[in-house]
């Protein structure tokens, strides 16, 4: 490999001068990699070559000695020489550089050989110095001493600026070298340096920068003296630092009006600062106001964040204030508070960027001013300017952080925080939205992170909360307020609790509380739409007890004064009276106010009756005795009497009709069962409550109607919230079931005018509990009247959706009981009638019910046990059809009961109740699309939708679409029929030994609707249920009177008539053509007869007789028609096509031999069909017989023969790599195959990277379906992970990965791998061939190899291809011969 070693070397290192800086790179690389292995070997030769050939960079490693001191020798010499190439020279000084932070000694010797007394060194010399004490400080700073002295003479002899230049930035960095060294002095190698070592040194230097280079005309020049002397300053001697501070600040302060980039200046200003505020001088002070000045005029200059310089040089200027302030902390305070006040807005955001900096920097200097500082920062929070303003929210964030909030003033600074959160928007430069924002994040911040403002913020952020001028600060103040209080809250900090009576707050005074609820509760839609429900039933209890703050007087006053009243018209005030009665205890009182109540009740108004109910029941809750006492004295009175004397506290009441007074008697028991303690009401139910509203169940009139039904539905809430505590025998309960269907049945049949049946349904609902094993059959008898008795009414949709909704809960009510496939079952028989109904809204009424149902039931769905959902087909059949009802809300309405029924099939499958079924989720869509359906794709997705039910629910699901097709929609007979094609076809073979088409034809689908239906169905029928139709010793009997009309429609459509034609012609296709015969008994022998069996129905269709003869012969036929009759062939092949998949080999080999053949001609490529013989042959290579397979291949063989032009193209290529996937499902364990799938596997590999994506998939997928055949299961799980269709492959990683387990499983094949690569170096595709050299680079290097000495040669070959990507991948393929 050494030999090979060099000439990999040699060619990258020709290759260096690529026009391409892509191909460089990776030239650099790879010689790098090698020579990280072989550092000795590669540098010799980069020494050979640079030495020959000047322009080429190479890299260092660890070498020897000798070795590395011929490196620097050679770096030296190029950087030293006389001919100025700054870039190359540069380059060189960066190698000594790099090295010497290993050697440097030996870097020191040569550099310092050219570093002599007396002499001007080169340029280059002096920067490799200066680099060098940055690079590598320990190993510099011995040496700089030595080098100082060497260097003062050469600085009085310098008279170009370039070495002026480069003396200063050595000065610079050797100055900051040395301090450094000094500050880390633990870790130095000699611990006894020290700062005098380089004092008189670096004074005499600086005398010679600052009195002479400094006056230069040259603004670079002056801006590294600048640099330099800043540096410098550390070092100085304290008396000459002290004596010459007067002259360094201005003169270094003159330079921002003659240079235009500062932050060098201001770097060196503050280097000053620091070096003489570290000292204690004491003349510093005398330069305070113009250094003030000056700094201020600096930090005042506007920060371009996208310009680096102008922010470090702003960076620099506040680091100077925060030196000054620890030595002058009142007069730089006064300094910055005073340029507080200028107006301007420079100047003052200018000064609040340094108040901002100092209170962050120098919090114990500040600690003292903290108060001035609170009573200055007011003016610049009236300013106008949002910029000003935006300022002065980041000073206020460091003011929150250092504890200036909770002095005295502090509130000031969060209010101006939560005005700016309340800025409407603008369009200034900085707009009130940026202002706002920043504000509501700052605020946010206080709140989240400076613990120490918690008592701050909380609760005073509350007062801005109502008033307008912050009412856009709503959002961030609730936020801040729900993580103050709620940390309060979790801690139980005393502070939590709120005294609103001592606080100001704006909702205090004056009772602004209850009022603001009340406004609420009326506004609630305007706010939000789904507020109103939530806020009329919550805003009313937060007003009780707002209200009940007050001092009540004493119950016996308070009750007096309320019931001398002559009528209460709110029925909140009927249930207060019911609340306060409660609690009264003097049972004499009580009864007097119920009889008062009762009295003075209007009992004309139903929601005066439904009032007084509520509060006497209410009232029973404590006096169960009395109440009921009470009532039953109060119905034998004489309120029941018609004469002028019966409300003698009301004398204009003698209009008021008995019924409605026995209306509220019967509302006020139910109300009494309902509202009384359950351990004492199921003893009164029976002997007391139902004993005295059950004498009036067979009024007349409908207001008792209306009260009985609503009383027998409080005592069935009532018994059902008491039997779950005790148990309990519910006699009555058929007998009250019987009075509430009796209701129902008295109402008008044609119309719904009477909230009678919502009402029954709604008790009846109630009275399902608690449950009697003998009165099932009852249950359901309440559901079948409730539906057949809902009628339509146009005039009151109200009521009618009421009604709906009563019968839902109802249903829902049932199936709770029995939550059960069979429970399911028993509701959904007495919906389904009208799902088949011919008006609209029966149908609607009852797809609706259902979808309720279903999704009730899956809700609540508990599947404890693996068990079947035996009736899914049965649902699934009836509820399909509905999908193409003529009404857009029953299609939308299906959608959701197959929705659901599917999704209950697969919890009784197993799967998890967050579990989502891609197939399911897909019906969704559709109701968005059902206004204008497309009724093909419906249709589909219902079919598609039916393969997913289990094999034994298919009989009851053909079953019910059978019944489907008589349905009172056609279009939903369309789609019963669409379903049952799709079904049958699909799945109908497990079907042909349960159904019967005989028994299911005649009376199911009459002639006449036949002819209405889609033909196709009986098609499949017939073929898929019936499987003697078409045979020879039996045949389909049908009724005679069909036979001919069954025909004549199926005639009657062309299309149709076309595809039984062609069903016709498949079955003759695959009947035997001839049948051996006996001969007679005085010859012997067989006779092949022809067949023309019966077709089951009249009349009877004659075989056809099929092409067999020698393929031989077929060939020479072949050649003769394509030479003589090339014309007529393109519809002899249409002909001959459909006897490729014919069931006997004879006719498959006879036709694929002749199309073999067809594919050696160039006539069928200038007949155009090339490409119909091309499939059909690719298809044929997957034949079961194997003459079929061995022809197939021919004729694609002969391809390259009849059409050459065709061998090259992307189809082909696609075709082909198509063919060996398919190929494997033959070969599987056949050693044969797998020898050739390793033959082709580098060429596959190869083609991932192909520039068809066609290609590449076929790659792909030969490659999956192949892997097993490989004979690794590590390889077979690679191609099943990484190859898909639709994902995209990281080919390098792929392939290093590959070769991995190639080398492991395979090392024998390693040599035909190198072989097989080097042949697509040339490749047509530059991706292939890039492909091609990423694989040698992986697999070549290594010894097993025996063509290895062949390789470097090819690959030097590629590294001049004409495609740069394939250069790359040349030479870093080569980076890897190592």
């Amino acid at each position: 490999m050494t030999g090979n070693h060099h000439l990999v070397t040699l060619a990258l290192l020709d290759a260096a001068n690529d026009k391409d800086p892509a191909v460089q790179e990776q030239v650099r690389k790879s010689v790098l990699t090698l020579g990280k292995q072989q550092p000795d070997r590669v540098l010799a030769m980069c020494q050979d070559y640079l030495l020959k050939h000047p322009k080429v960079k190479f890299c260092n490693a660890d070498v020897s000695a000798s070795r590395i001191k011929s490196i620097i020798s050679l770096a030296s010499d190029e950087m030293t020489r006389s001919k100025v190439l700054p870039d190359w020279q540069q380059a060189a000084s960066n190698i000594l550089v790099a090295v010497g932070n290993k050697y440097i000694n030996d870097i020191m010797e040569e550099i310092l050989s050219k570093f002599q007394p007396g002499v001007l060194p080169h340029f280059f010399v002096v920067q490799t110095l200066a680099n060098l004490s940055d690079s590598n400080v320990y190993g510099m700073v011995p040496f700089l001493n030595a080098i100082l002295g060497t260097m003062l003479p050469m600085l009085g002899i310098a008279k170009q600026d370039n070495m002026k230049w480069v003396f200063s930035s050595a000065l610079c960095h050797f100055s900051d070298s040395i301090l450094e060294y000094l500050a880390n002095l633990d870790k130095a190698p000699d611990p006894t340096v020290r700062k005098d070592t380089f004092c008189s040194e670096i004074y005499a230097a600086y005398e010679i920068l600052f009195n002479t280079w400094i006056q230069s005309r040259e603004p670079k020049l002056r801006l590294t003296v600048a640099d330099a002397v800043g540096s410098m300053c550390h070092l100085m001697p304290s008396d000459k630092l002290e004596e010459q501070i007067p002259k360094i600040i201005p003169t270094i302060m003159s330079l921002y009006k003659k240079n235009n980039e500062h932050y060098v200046i201001s770097k060196s200003l503050c280097q000053v600062i620091d070096a003489s505020v570290n000292m204690g001088s004491r003349v510093l002070e005398t330069q305070l106001d113009g250094l003030l000045f000056v700094l201020h005029q600096q930090v005042c200059a506007p920060v371009d964040y996208s310009d680096p310089p102008t922010v470090k040089n702003h960076n620099e200027i506040l680091r100077c204030f925060s030196l000054l302030v620890n030595s002058f902390p009142d007069r730089l305070v006064m300094f910055v508070l005073q340029k507080l006040e200028n107006s301007n807005e420079r100047s003052r955001m200018g000064s609040l960027a340094v108040l901002r900096h100092l209170i962050n920097s120098s919090t114990a200097t500040m600690e003292s001013k903290k108060l001035l500082i609170l009573a200055s920062i007011r003016q610049p929070m009236a300013d106008h300017s949002n910029k000003v303003k935006k300022r002065v929210v980041q000073v206020i964030s460091a003011m929150a952080h250092h504890g200036y909030l909770e002095l005295e003033g502090g509130e000031l600074l969060v209010r101006f925080i939560v005005q700016n959160c309340a800025l409407p928007d603008t369009f200034q430069e900085v707009t009130n939205e940026a202002l706002r924002t920043m504000c509501d994040n700052t605020l946010h911040l206080l709140t989240t992170t400076v613990g120490r403002l918690a008592d701050v913020l909380w609760p005073k952020l509350l007062y801005y909360l109502t008033p307008s001028q912050y009412s856009n600060a709503t959002s961030p103040l609730c936020k801040s307020l729900i993580v103050l209080g709620s940390k309060k809250k979790t801690g139980q900090e005393p502070s939590f609790n709120i005294d609103f009576k001592q606080e100001a707050f704006p909702f205090n005074s004056r009772g602004h509380g209850a009022p603001s609820l009340s406004l609420l509760q009326v506004l609630s839609i305007n706010i939000h739409p789904n507020t109103e429900t939530l806020w009329e039933k919550e805003i009313p209890p937060l007003l009780a007890m707002l209200e009940g703050r007050k001092m009540l007087p004493s119950n016996v006053y308070f009750q007096k004064e309320m019931l001398c009243l002559n009528c209460f018209p709110n029925l909140f005030l009927y249930r207060c009276i019911g609340v306060t009665l409660q609690h009264c205890f003097n049972k004499e009182f009580v009864k007097k106010q119920l009889q008062e109540i009762l009295l003075a009740a209007r009992h004309n108004d139903a929601v005066e009756r439904e009032g007084v109910a509520m509060g006497i029941g209410l009232c029973a809750n404590s006096h169960l005795e009395g109440t009921l006492a009470k009532l039953e004295e109060f119905g034998k009175s004489d309120a029941f009497k018609k004469s002028q004397s019966i409300f003698n506290l009301l004398k204009d009441r003698n209009d008021v009709e008995v019924e409605k007074v026995k209306s509220t008697l019967i509302l006020c028991y139910g109300q009494v069962a309902l509202n009384a303690p359950p351990e004492t009401i199921l003893n009164r139910i029976d002997q007391d409550i139902l004993r005295s509203i059950s004498k009036h169940f067979n009024t007349k009139d409908l207001t008792m109607k209306l009260s009985l039904i609503q009383s027998v539905g409080l005592i069935a809430k009532a018994i059902g919230v008491c039997v779950k505590k005790q148990g309990y025998v519910f006699s009555r309960k058929q007998e009250l079931i019987s009075v509430m269907l009796d209701f129902i049945k008295s109402e008008q049949t044609d119309s719904l005018r009477t909230p009678v049946r919502h009402l029954v349904m709604s008790t009846c609902a109630n009275l399902l509990y608690p449950l009697l094993q003998c009165f099932e059959k009852r249950n359901f008898l309440i559901t079948q009247q409730s539906f057949q008795c809902l009628k339509w009414d146009q005039h009151d949709f109200a009521l009618y959706k009421d009604t709906l909704a009563a019968l839902q809960e109802l249903l829902k009510s049932v199936l709770a009981r029995d939550p059960t496939p069979d429970g399911l079952q028993n509701v959904f028989k007495h919906i389904e009638t009208w799902l088949n109904s011919g008006r609209d809204h029966e149908r609607e009424r009852a797809i609706i019910v259902t979808s309720h149902i279903l999704a009730y039931f899956l809700d609540h769905l508990n599947v404890k046990n693996m068990v079947s959902f035996h009736n899914v087909g049965a649902l699934l059949g009836r509820l399909s059809p509905r999908c193409s009802d003529p009404l857009p809300a029953i299609r939308a309405a299906a959608i959701d009961c197959i929705y659901s029924l599917l999704y209950i099939q697969l919890r009784y499958e197993g799967f998890s109740l967050d579990y989502k079924d891609e197939a399911v989720e897909g019906l969704l869509p559709f109701k968005d699309e059902l206004e204008n359906p497309d009724h093909s794709v419906l249709y589909k997705t219902c079919s598609d939708l039916t393969k997913r039910l289990p094999q034994q629910q298919l009989t009851t699901l053909v079953f019910m679409l059978f019944e489907g097709l008589v349905d009172s929609q056609t279009n939903c007979c369309r789609a019963s029929s669409v379903i049952l094609n799709t079904l049958l076809k699909n799945r109908g073979g497990g079907l042909q030994d349960l159904v019967c088409v005989q028994t299911i034809f005649p009376p199911v689908c009459p002639l006449n609707v036949f002819k209405l239906l889609n033909i196709q169905f009986f098609i499949h029928i017939i073929l898929y249920l019936h499987a003697s139709f078409f045979n020879g010793n039996e045949c389909l009997v049908l009724p005679i009177s069909w036979t001919s009309e069954i025909w004549m429609s199926l005639g009657a459509d062309p299309i149709v008539a076309t595809q039984i034609i062609e069903m016709v012609m498949e079955k003759l296709v695959v009947m035997a053509p001839y049948v051996d015969k006996k001969e007679m008994m005085t010859r012997g022998g067989t006779t092949k007869v022809a067949t023309s069996p019966p077709l089951a129905v009249k009349p009877q269709i004659q075989s056809c007789t099929f092409i067999s003869v020698n393929f031989d012969c077929c060939c020479s036929v072949c050649r003769a028609m394509a030479k003589h009759a090339g014309p007529r062939l393109p519809a002899i092949i249409e002909c001959l096509c459909p006897f490729l998949n014919n069931i006997y080999e004879c006719q498959r080999i006879t036709v694929t031999a002749f199309f073999s053949e067809l594919l050696n001609h160039h006539v069928v490529t200038e007949l155009m069909l090339i490409d119909v013989l091309l499939n059909n042959m690719m298809e044929r290579v997957s034949d079961p017989c194997c003459t079929v397979r061995m022809l197939a291949v021919r004729g694609l063989g002969n391809i390259a023969t009849g059409s050459p032009e065709k061998v090259n193209n992307d189809d082909i290529r696609y075709a082909s790599i198509l063919l060996m996937g398919n190929l494997s499902k033959f070969g599987s364990g056949e050693p044969v195959f797998k020898d050739q799938i390793h033959n082709v596997l580098v060429s596959l590999l190869l083609h991932l990277v192909d520039p068809d994506p066609q290609v590449v998939k076929a790659c792909k997928f030969a490659m999956r379906v192949c892997a097993p055949v490989v004979g690794s299961e590590q390889i077979t799980a690679m191609f099943q992970n990484h190859l898909h269709d639709d994902k995209s492959l990281h080919y390098g990683e792929f392939i290093n990965d590959l070769t991995k387990y190639l080398i492991q499983d395979f090392p024998g094949m390693l040599n035909f791998y190198h072989i097989s690569v080097i042949q697509f170096f040339k490749s047509n595709w530059p991706e292939v061939r890039a492909a091609a050299a990423m694989f040698i680079g992986t697999v070549a290097p290594l010894p097993v190899s025996e063509c290895t000495d062949q390789i470097p040669g090819y690959c030097q070959k590629i590294l001049d291809d004409s495609d740069p990507v394939v250069r790359v991948k040349a030479a870093e393929a080569m980076g890897q011969f190592h």
